[in-house]
């Protein structure tokens, strides 16, 4: 069975990049959220096995998100989509939880592998 994975980023084009690179390698992407607020409700309702969460969106942040879904879940597989220079941003997401995370402009080849390392 596939692996239900929710993408979270603010920018539409973003998400249909990593929608794309998800189907094309075998993952069903069961939702997609354009803030953490939204995020926290989607994970609460669809349960995915997975979540791509971008860290800077309006309302509520990529970290924020993150420790709200990690309440909810200890067991919740985050991994941190961020841009270039956010390293302070992603060692937080990091201590808050999340199991990786993915620079943009994202390549196909280390987004699936931060997944397949991720899923385990």
């Amino acid at each position: 069975m596939a692996n239900r994975i929710l993408i979270v980023d603010d920018a539409a084009f973003m998400r249909m990049m990593i929608r794309d690179i998800l189907t094309k390698n075998g993952y069903e992407v069961v939702g997609e959220a354009q803030d953490g607020a939204q995020a926290v409700e989607k994970y609460k309702e669809l349960k995915p096995d997975l979540i791509t969460m971008d860290i800077t969106m309006p309302e509520m942040d990529g970290i924020s998100a993150l420790k709200e879904i990690k309440k909810l879940d200890a067991n919740a597989k985050v991994i941190m989509c961020s841009a270039m220079g956010q390293q302070a941003m992603v060692i937080d997401a990091i201590q808050a939880g999340a199991k990786d995370f993915i620079v943009k402009p994202f390549q196909a080849d280390r987004v699936i592998e931060a997944i397949k390392k991720t899923l385990g």
